[in-house]
């Protein structure tokens, strides 16, 4: 595995928005810096800062963030949420993989709510309360970090996926000691046997 950065550009995916890949090797907690009025198909854009690409949430977030901190997207300014990547997300019947907002400030214990799952179809969905003066660390240790990575790779079901993963761990790797790298290169070595068959 190349620790060449621009081995990992080439791979990043051109776009305007954070994706789901963006969080195959673990979440982020961000602070909401702004929300603007988007397309019609992704009709709210919400910057994340941190030199992020902005996050549009699909239409059940939308409602998660809404049924909390309201209609007027003055007050969701300065509030805080986690984001994962949930690859059990379906779009047209198969599992894509999509955003999803597991801590969130603003409430004071776990909410769940009904969301649309399927057409016609409604599941409960929980989100967690993330405190403002204690969000949870976005510096990790080499191990957490190596096991976000691990757990990304176990998960990936294409090539193109471990591709991906492999350039978010670009910075991780250069970070590894022997043993380490060896036994990261394996995980990606053996998850990419998986992926081709």
């Amino acid at each position: 595995m190349s620790t060449d950065n621009f081995i990992a550009d080439s791979i990043k995916p051109k776009s305007d928005q954070l994706n789901a890949d963006d969080l195959l090797t673990g979440p982020i907690t961000v602070t909401i810096q702004g929300v603007r009025k988007g397309a019609a198909d992704q009709p709210v854009i919400v910057d994340i800062g941190d030199a992020r690409q902005p996050y549009k949430p699909c239409k059940s977030m939308r409602r998660v963030m809404s049924t909390i901190w309201g209609t007027d997207a003055t007050a969701w300014v300065g509030q805080s949420l986690t984001l994962f990547c949930d690859p059990n997300v379906k779009w047209a019947g198969q599992q894509v993989g999509g955003i999803r907002i597991s801590h969130i400030t603003g409430i004071d214990k776990p909410q769940t709510l009904k969301l649309t799952e399927t057409r016609g179809k409604k599941a409960p969905f929980t989100v967690e309360p993330l405190q403002a003066t204690q969000q949870p660390r976005t510096e990790r240790t080499i191990e957490e970090r190596i096991a976000a990575a691990a757990q990304a790779y176990a998960q990936a079901t294409t090539a193109e996926q471990i591709d991906k993963i492999a350039g978010q761990c670009e910075d991780l790797f250069a970070e590894l000691n022997d043993e380490q790298k060896a036994n990261l290169q394996q995980i990606h070595e053996s998850s990419l046997q998986r992926a081709q068959g």
